[in-house]
This record gives C-alpha cells, structure tokens and sequence, in this order.
C-alpha cells in the first residue's frame, strides 16, 4: 500500500490538522498503571483525541463495570484536564447485561457516545455472562468531524464499516486485540474516510481516504515504559477526495481562480479520483470546492446508490 506523508509536516498549519495519539498496550489490570501510561502519552503528544486499545482494562472474570465505573471516570478526568477527546474500550455492564463497549468522551469529560461491538468474537459469547451484540454503528460530531468506531473482530463485516459511510463518518477509530494489517486499509479506501488503529499488539496505523497508509508523526514508546508503545498521527479532516466525473470543469476553474487557497494534492488516474486541500491557514476547501460546484467522492455514491436502487423498483437495494 502507498504511504503518505503525515500531516504535520506541513508546517504552514493549513488545514484542520487534527493530532490523534495511540496507547497500544496489552489491558491492564491494574487502573493507576494504565491511568499514568495514558496521562504520559497525553503529555508528551498534546493530542486532540487519545485512544486506548480494545478491552483495555480486560475481558473475563470480574473485569466488567459500568460507565461510570472508575476507568471511564479516570479517563473522564483525563479528558477534562487535558481538554481532549478519549476512546475508552471497556468491558461494559448495563443493567445486568455485558456488552464490549468503546466509550467516547469529549473535551469537557462528558460521555458522548457509546459503541457496542457488532460482531464479538465467538468465545466472548462463551463468557458468563455472555457479549451481547450490537446494532448499530453510530457517528458522533466532534469539533474536528465525524467520528465513528469499530471493534477488532468488526474487521471482518464489511456492512459495520458502510454503516459508518452512510452516517458521514470522516474518522473511523478501529482499536482492537490484534494488528489487521491490509484490511484496514481497504475500507479507507473504500469508503473514503480516515482510519486510525489502537491494538493490544504494540502496532497502530492510520489510512486516509485514498486508502493511502500515512506514516505516523512519533513512534515507539512512552518514556519510562518498556511496555507501552504509543504512536501519533496529525491528519488533515479538511482534506476531500472528489471523483473526476462532473467536477473537472469546475475543479479547473476553481484552481485557476483560487491559486493561492488550494492545492491538487494528488490526481489518482486509474481511479479517475483527485485530492484537494488547502494551501493556507482560514481557508477551508471543502466549503471553497463546495462553492464552485464540486462534489465529494462519498455524496457521488450515496447519489448514484440511491438513484440506481430506485430504479430497481419495489424493494430497492438488493
């Protein structure tokens, strides 16, 4: 897969550059450990979301707790005091049921949304008591875009992932028990959407929605911790993809007359896509490319989609 140079080089600021930092780290059982490898890694990357991989406290006998149990409080504070966003993934109980859960806090430290795994791997429905299964695949706004989650084994079900499309995610979090390698890439691709990973296997990636691999910014492990290795990736959420189709006489019209506001980043032929993003700080060039007529990758498809089915008559999609 083709790799990308991460965001932060551009040092003009241009953009909205988003830092997203990684713990990836097998769960920890013990909460003040885990609380300070996630308040160093905080410290150190400054980012605008910290995720922390999946189960990240662990999964069986006497690991279950509530929402407002003491790991998504301690990271609740984290949120606050830091002014970050934080992706939880907790072994969840509710009123007597256990769901595999990723808890999404904001900057305040509030709780703004929960996903409950899809697709839990088959021994989790052998714990007493049993995952229960999820339904939905929800997206939440954020100050930086729309931000969705998937958990390890949803890797494998590509309809969590075209939920996560049809609800406008710009930013799908996939945290996990192990690495996932291509795949993972391929809905970034697919989709049109970033992906960052979490993964109790040391490693964490990111794609954007080219399905392009971007190298991450700082690598390795958090000082003083032999065992917890942290990544970070800054990402460009103003960065659009466009299908060539009806937008290359507006593209080249808004380039001739916006030389200085954006940039062709890249012109993917064989897909007959394009990349635009902005070329300085104020100026954002999906709402500029928007003004002259051009229409992002993802709507050209939800278009076609919901045109092409309505065609199919009674039933619609197949």
């Amino acid at each position: 897969m083709t790799s990308v140079q991460t965001m932060s080089a551009r040092a003009n600021g241009a953009g909205h550059l988003v830092r997203i930092a990684t713990l990836n780290c097998r769960p920890v059982a013990d909460l003040s450990a885990l609380v300070g490898r996630a308040e160093e890694v905080i410290r150190q990357r400054t980012p605008d979301l910290f995720v922390l991989p999946e189960s990240c406290r662990g999964q069986g006998a006497g690991t279950s707790e509530e929402v407002d149990g003491p790991t998504v409080s301690a990271m609740r504070r984290l949120a606050r005091e830091f002014q970050t966003y934080v992706v939880c993934p907790i072994d969840r109980l509710a009123d007597g049921v256990r769901w595999n859960s990723a808890v999404l806090i904001d900057r305040t430290g509030d709780v703004a949304g929960i996903y409950d795994k899809m697709f839990p791997y088959w021994p989790e429905l052998d714990l007493t008591p049993p995952v229960r299964v999820g339904t939905r695949a929800p997206v939440w706004e954020t100050d930086f875009g729309r931000v969705g989650i998937a958990i390890c084994f949803d890797v494998n079900f590509p309809r969590v992932w075209q939920e996560l499309a049809r609800g406008g995610a710009d930013l799908v979090v996939w945290t996990s028990a192990y690495a996932g390698g291509s795949i993972v890439g391929a809905y970034a691709g697919i989709h049109h959407y970033y992906i960052v990973t979490c993964t109790q296997t040391g490693e964490s990636s990111a794609y954007d929605m080219t399905g392009a691999e971007i190298g991450a910014e700082i690598g390795g492990k958090a000082d003083g911790e032999d065992d917890a290795p942290a990544s970070s990736f800054t990402l460009d959420t103003d960065r659009q993809i466009y299908h060539e189709n009806f937008n290359m006489d507006n593209l080249w019209r808004l380039v001739k007359e916006k030389p200085d506001d954006v940039e062709l980043e890249r012109r993917l032929l064989a897909e007959q896509w394009f990349v635009l993003r902005a070329r300085r700080p104020g100026v954002r060039v999906r709402s500029l490319a928007q003004a002259y007529g051009l229409k992002p990758l993802q709507d050209y498809v939800r278009r076609s989609t919901a045109w092409i089915d309505d065609l199919r008559g009674p039933g619609g999609r197949p």
